[in-house]
């Protein structure tokens, strides 16, 4: 049996940085679960683990706002 190591430990989770973006645009962890209608431990994993594809796509369709690239110029 291999003595305990720190480096055994698993890595902590960083944020994602758009996913946490996205979030606080739609007014946080709270709102948006509302807006999807499911409860808040699950909108503040995506902050960990990205916005699941499914809800990424509506988000897309509903807040398109959020999505535009800053260097594309708007005409």
């Amino acid at each position: 049996m291999r003595a305990y190591d720190a480096s055994m430990r698993k890595p902590k989770l960083k944020e994602t940085p758009d996913a946490a973006a996205i979030i606080a645009a739609l007014g946080g962890p709270t709102q948006t679960a509302a807006l999807f209608e499911i409860k808040q431990p699950s909108v503040s994993e995506w902050k960990i683990n990205g916005i699941p594809k499914a809800r990424m796509q509506t988000l897309r369709l509903m807040r398109p706002d959020l999505f535009v690239s800053p260097t594309k110029a708007v005409a």
